[in-house]
């Protein structure tokens, strides 16, 4: 079977089995697991992107638990391999980051990642989950004293919340920096819809939010 072909399989089974062997059967095959999450990352896209035309609510909903499902196992393995490539960070947090998936989207892996990469390199991160509202990210940043807000869109059909969000901070006096990213997400929408930064991949993104920190911090 196709890989792709596969991916989506996993993805849309209902009974949340097939998930668990592709991820099982790529991992003995050597597969690294960020590679595993890349192609997860690209099966959830292409549902993304047949949205409302081959796949509906009930798959999206169903990928999401799957995508949940894959994380739980890839997670650790992620871990693992951070703390051998990343030299040991101090105690002290250099900042904190509110993260969550936009308003009527359930799919996380890719915040996920975000969420650990930034915890490695000494962040306090405050995961949100999934299908979060402009209050509840307003709350949060207010209680933790957020420097950054990280959001996270993989259907184009929920990354118009973001707009909606950045509006309703500035409304609010929040100055906390925001950085948008996900599959639905461009440079050229992160700029028209005024969010401070765009992070292409998990990489991009904690390279993004130091570079706000930092920058804040200057000023």
């Amino acid at each position: 079977m196709d890989y792709k072909i596969a991916i989506l399989d996993a993805l849309l089974d209902v009974r949340k089995k097939k998930i668990e062997a592709f991820c099982e059967e790529r991992l003995s095959n050597g597969t690294n697991p960020y590679k595993i999450i890349d192609e997860m990352t690209l099966g959830l896209r292409e549902i993304g992107k047949g949205y409302k035309e081959i796949y509906f609510d009930a798959e999206l909903m169903v990928s999401g638990w799957n995508a949940k499902k894959a994380l739980q196992i890839l997670k650790p393995l992620l871990q693992e391999e951070l703390k051998r490539k990343t030299k040991p960070k101090l105690h002290n947090k250099i900042g904190t980051v509110v993260i969550g998936t936009v308003k009527g989207d359930v799919h996380d892996i890719g915040k996920e990642i975000v969420d650990i990469m930034l915890s490695s390199e000494g962040f306090e991160v405050i995961d949100l989950g999934t299908d979060v509202d402009k209050e509840k990210y307003a709350e949060a940043v207010r209680e933790n004293g957020a420097d950054i807000l990280a959001m996270s869109a993989l259907l184009t059909t929920t990354r118009e919340y973001m707009a909606e969000v950045i509006r309703y901070f500035r409304a609010e006096g929040l100055r906390a920096k925001i950085i948008v990213g996900g599959g639905a997400i461009s440079q050229e929408y992160a700029e028209g819809i005024g969010a401070d930064a765009y992070g292409k991949d998990a990489v991009d993104a904690v390279r993004k939010v130091k570079e706000l920190l930092f920058s804040g911090l200057e000023r």
